[in-house]
């Protein structure tokens, strides 16, 4: 598909992502070191995350090529093959988390930004979710407090219109802490997220 000049999408599932593993892994490490993530580059660690992301054959990875450099990258994977404290707010409230599909952080280089891919992300793998039968829901976790975060960029536009116009409703009641090692000093800090959920 075309989005403009040179620039183009494409989706993968399971298998099909193997090939592109290198290439999302050093994007993520170049991408997460910003805000509002600031998290240490570990190519080693990405790579890993991506072997198991694609040995899931209901997984996608939605790339964005600038003719052949890849640019961006959408994720998507069971919500039930996640991290266990990661389903926890809904185990917690006895929801049946083999029912949701979750989506994760979508990574685009700066100067792409604000030209409409984000839309393009959550289509294709919308469109994903809607041909396997077993999800009734998608979920995703940002960060708490975006707006006020420290190191907020000047330039930074919250995305919480953007989701809501797209049918997802923020739970802030369902939040989790997820560990990640911080670009000074190396030490690891939480980060507290919380969810967004859309029905199908």
């Amino acid at each position: 598909m075309l989005l403009m000049t040179d620039i183009h999408i494409r989706s993968f599932s399971g298998a099909g992502i193997k090939p592109y593993i290198h290439s999302i892994a050093k994007l993520r490490s170049e991408v997460l070191r910003d805000y509002p993530y600031f998290e240490e580059p570990d190519l080693n660690y990405n790579t890993q995350y991506l072997k198991w992301i694609s040995s899931c054959k209901e997984a996608i990875a939605v790339l964005i090529f600038d003719n052949t450099t890849l640019v961006g990258v959408s994720l998507g994977v069971p919500f039930s093959l996640e991290q266990h404290h990661l389903q926890l707010p809904f185990k917690e409230k006895d929801l049946d988390t083999s029912s949701y599909y979750f989506f994760g952080e979508s990574i685009l280089l700066k100067p792409y930004r604000g030209r409409g891919i984000g839309h393009h992300f959550f289509d294709a793998r919308e469109a994903h979710v809607a041909h396997l039968p077993n999800f009734k829901h998608i979920c995703f976790c940002v960060p708490m407090q975006l707006e006020s975060c420290e190191g907020r960029p000047s330039d930074f536009v919250p995305l919480h219109d953007f989701w809501r116009k797209r049918g997802y409703m923020h739970h802030p009641e369902m939040q989790v802490n997820i560990l990640r090692k911080r670009m000074e000093g190396g030490h690891l800090q939480e980060n507290k997220m919380t969810f967004w959920i859309k029905d199908l």
